[in-house]
């Protein structure tokens, strides 16, 4: 894939900063009216009538900042509605570059961003060469030069993209696919949104890929990274419910250090959410801490149908109450696990596993045996002294792939 391209920050990208840098200062001047108020009306000082009056004050220069500042975001939203959102500014970004941030604020608030209809909203799309690909037979054929009947669909993982498959000169997808005789697309997805949200919409797709596909399909293979395993068996536990064509053609499915039972990160994260709480002096700060994306609070456990979630306080400390679901029935599951530990070093490989996620995790494993999944022995596989990003560029990881799909 190219990485020279270059393009213009247009109004679109314009309009979607200024509604992120309103909301900002907003959240700032409640963020900082809330701490003025915890260090005038201390636990360890006797209410006085000076300290209502201190917060009075500050309470109308509070008011006023907001006020102005959803006035002057009001005129700005005004405005830029009126003009073409594709028109340049004058801000020249490297498209691989323009495209890497978006897809980590995405990840970081793209539930935020996608309930506030922001422009820098991520879209679901199937794209290949950072291209698109319209659902629809003439869109597909002047996307590729040539297409046949075996398709394999890269899904990357949180805060990525679908060009970040290419690492360190490598692409797994696009090596597959010229070796294998394989038609690659990638999925392209805001990973801020719910799993089970991801998953849906990830159904709804390929039941309509599948239809329009130019030639008839034979065969569809699955490679995801991280997040993306989730949402590819969240994406077939709703497709089977709703007995969709599309899972009768998927035959195997390769996990790349997905972390199927969460990360621990999210757990430190809720747990740094509670001691914010539970301090009087920080407790504004507690905010902070809720700004990380559904997507992200998801990875708690590894979350994948609306049940796991509905009803549930997401920042709240609460046990692993997930739905078990099961690999899917008649199609060979593979799965990667790295560990940045050497190979005999139990203790590390356990703990540390690749930097985001643990062993244990990515393969399957549970201490609750209701809460396994049953990867053969034959496939998983696990790699030593390599991270979470080192799985998209291992040469040894692609020949592990490579064989497991000549099978």
């Amino acid at each position: 894939m190219s990485t020279l391209k270059k393009s213009y920050l247009n109004i679109s990208n314009l309009h979607g900063l200024a509604n992120i840098l309103t909301d900002a200062t907003i959240n700032v001047t409640d963020l900082v009216e809330d701490m003025n108020k915890k260090i005038v009306h201390s636990p360890f000082l006797i209410p006085t009538p000076l300290q209502h009056l201190i917060t009075g004050i500050s309470g109308i220069v509070y008011n006023n900042v907001r006020f102005v500042t959803k006035l002057v975001g009001y005129g700005l939203e005004k405005t830029l509605t009126q003009l073409n959102p594709k028109f340049p500014i004058g801000i020249r970004i490297s498209f691989e570059k323009k495209e890497n941030i978006l897809a980590t604020l995405n990840g970081v608030i793209g539930d935020y961003l996608d309930k506030n209809n922001n422009p820098l909203a991520i879209p679901m799309q199937l794209r290949h060469q950072n291209k698109t690909i319209p659902l629809n037979i003439d869109g597909i054929n002047k996307v590729y030069s040539k297409t046949n009947g075996k398709i394999l669909l890269m899904v990357h993982g949180l805060c990525m993209n679908d060009m970040q498959w290419n690492h360190n000169n490598h692409n797994h997808g696009e090596l597959l696919a010229r070796e294998l005789n394989l038609t690659p697309v990638y999925l392209h997805y805001n990973g801020g949104l719910h799993i089970s949200t991801n998953g849906q919409n990830l159904n709804i797709i390929l039941e309509e890929l599948i239809k329009v596909w130019p030639v008839p399909v034979e065969e569809l293979i699955i490679v995801a990274h991280s997040m993306g395993g989730l949402i590819s068996r969240s994406a077939f536990h709703y497709g089977k419910k709703e007995k969709n064509t599309w899972t009768k053609y998927l035959k195997k499915m390769v996990f790349l250090g997905s972390p199927h039972h969460g990360t621990p990160l999210e757990r430190v994260g809720n747990y740094i959410d509670l001691l914010f709480k539970t301090i009087h002096y920080v407790k504004p700060f507690a905010r902070l801490a809720k700004m990380r994306s559904s997507g992200i609070t998801d990875l708690r456990f590894g979350n994948l149908v609306e049940e796991d979630w509905k009803g549930i306080d997401r920042f709240e400390k609460h046990p692993d109450k997930r739905v078990h679901i099961a690999l899917p029935e008649n199609v060979n599951c593979y799965t990667i696990a790295a560990t940045t530990g050497k190979k005999g070093d139990n203790l590390k490989a356990k703990i540390v596993g690749d930097g985001l996620v643990q062993l244990q995790s990515a393969l399957g494993q549970h201490k609750n045996v209701n809460k396994k999944l049953h990867f053969k022995e034959s496939n998983t596989y696990i790699v030593y002294e390599n991270n979470h990003m080192d799985l998209l560029s291992n040469m040894k990881i692609y020949n592990k792939i490579k064989t497991w799909l000549l099978e």
